[in-house]
């Protein structure tokens, strides 16, 4: 038990006798309902090692065990949070929504708004009207936000709950005191059971530009829309923004939760930044529109391409390549030359790169994440003469596979260079065992796989839980290119200490200067 004169931390507190007795007692109790054999449950465990179990396991089509991804709702609330005074809402149960909030703040440290109607068993039978009419109308009055982004749940989706006959018929018996016919309430089909929170965010950024841009259609303005997709590095729409504003140019970034998740300390508000509204509605008549994750908007660059007529397209601007080509799209579009300062920014970056080139060189690296995530980083891997040996999407959306490989085979190595698409990191256990490599990238998820197979890892993706404040640097533009090469070389070297540590072993190779 806590003691108020000395409160301790969760890995003292589990030493203490009462604890060390407990856990004792649960083990005896549990060997003797037979639920605990030490010799079978070591065989196993050995079993799932070897290459007989990895074929049974990556043969498993059935269950999913250790998911590398979330649910569509997840995505549809950071779209919410990047839009001026808007709230998330879900029609779903209360639940959903407390792992959406909690999901948040425990990667970026900081409060998530969101609400939920709070469906319960009475709504799954007769439909989530009522509730959604009752929750419209309390969120405008309690919250006073600006705009309403309403997403949705698995339990309103298999009952197919209509969205906007609702959202109509809570503006109607509102009468317009909270609720006037011309306020924004955007809303998405999120179902959770489908696709993934890339999905999601696709779903609801189409569904609030569709809606705000609705007969805003006027004269073409020389600007460019950045949409920065499913992004939980604050510090990369940052360095997107100045990249572009290097290059004098007007720009909206849409979806823009940056400030929403990086207050500073001091008096608490609701919503922080986000893309201005009316800037939203005025989107449709810029020049053009790039979006920085392929696979996180394709309905919505479809929408941007077909009905608003917009150039651009894709872009993703991580590593050295990925930089230059988002740099050359802005100097196409602009008709400007390339600033100095971005040459310089690039320069510094092809530096780093030559003084770390050899300690990554040859290393082989089992990585996972989103899918527009791992096209950027697997080809930063590769132009430091890394082997991405196993590159692992769970969510990977149709033509993701194929672009993945195309991208492997242009290393020496492709033939030891794995695409894993549709699997899970129960699946990465086996493939760590039996093909083993030097480290792995990824979530906090991986801590697991680092205990269980001795292979190092590095924090780079999302969400990560327990370490602070790597979300608030970059891994877009020059600058975020060289946060990934520090972070990844600096790991080669922990662990070449770590390998070289054994006194009158291993320490013969006392290397200080490198």
């Amino acid at each position: 038990m806590q003691e108020v004169e000395k409160i301790v931390n969760g890995k003292d507190l589990f030493k203490r006798p009462e604890y060390t007795e407990l856990l004792a007692n649960k083990k005896q109790f549990e060997s003797s309902m037979l639920a605990i054999n030490p010799a079978k449950v070591d065989e196993i465990a050995e079993w799932t090692k070897s290459w007989d179990y990895r074929e049974k396991n990556l043969a498993r089509e059935a269950i999913t065990v250790n998911p590398a991804k979330a649910c569509q709702p997840l995505g549809a609330v950071m779209v919410a949070l990047g839009f001026e005074g808007t709230m998330p809402y879900v029609h779903g149960s209360h639940g959903c929504v407390a792992y959406f909030r909690s999901y948040f703040t425990k990667h970026f440290k900081e409060p998530t708004p969101c609400v939920s109607d709070s469906m319960t068993e009475d709504a799954a039978v007769f439909g989530g009207l009522v509730n959604m009419k009752e929750g419209l109308k309390n969120c405008a009055a309690v919250y006073k936000p600006k705009m309403i982004a309403v997403s949705t749940t698995c339990m309103a989706e298999v009952i197919g709950d209509d969205l906007m006959a609702f959202i109509i018929a809570a503006k109607e018996e509102d009468g317009g005191e909270f609720l006037p016919a011309e306020y924004p309430i955007p809303f998405a089909h999120t179902p959770s059971f489908v696709g993934s929170h890339i999905t999601g965010y696709d779903n609801m950024m189409h569904g609030i530009m569709s809606q705000l841009t609705e007969g805003q259609k006027g004269e073409t303005k020389q600007r460019i829309n950045i949409i920065p997709g499913f992004e939980t590095y604050i510090g990369s729409l940052r360095s997107i923004k100045s990249i572009v504003e290097a290059f004098g140019t007007d720009y909206i970034m849409l979806g823009d939760h940056s400030d929403q998740w990086d207050m500073p300390a001091g008096n608490y508000e609701m919503f922080q930044g986000g893309t201005k509204l009316e800037d939203a509605k005025d989107c449709i008549n810029s020049s053009a529109t790039i979006s920085l994750q392929k696979y996180a908007t394709s309905k919505t660059m479809k929408m941007v391409e077909k009905r608003w007529k917009h150039k651009g397209g894709f872009s993703n601007p991580i590593g050295l390549k990925g930089t230059d080509e988002f740099v050359m799209k802005l100097a196409e579009l602009t008709g400007t030359e390339v600033p100095q300062k971005l040459k310089i920014e690039r320069g510094r970056l092809v530096d780093a790169m030559q003084d770390s080139y050899p300690y990554m060189h040859g290393k082989k690296f089992a990585i996972w994440g989103d899918p527009d995530f791992l096209l950027g980083v697997v080809s930063f891997l590769l132009e430091m003469g890394a082997e991405p040996t196993h590159v692992l999407c769970h969510n990977a959306p149709n033509g993701w596979e194929a672009e993945m490989r195309a991208l492997l085979d242009t290393s020496p190595a492709k033939d030891s260079l794995h695409v894993w698409a549709g699997k899970d990191l129960w699946h990465m256990r086996s493939l760590l065992f039996t093909e083993p490599v030097d480290f792995m990238i990824g979530n906090s998820y991986g801590k697991e796989l680092m205990r269980d197979t001795g292979t190092p890892l590095i924090y780079i993706g999302f969400p990560i839980f327990d370490r602070h404040h790597l979300h608030r640097y970059s891994i877009s533009g020059y600058d975020g290119a060289l946060n990934l090469l520090t972070w990844i070389t600096n790991k080669v070297l922990d662990q070449l200490d770590e390998d070289t540590k054994g006194i009158a072993t291993t320490d013969y190779f006392f290397d200080l200067v490198r």
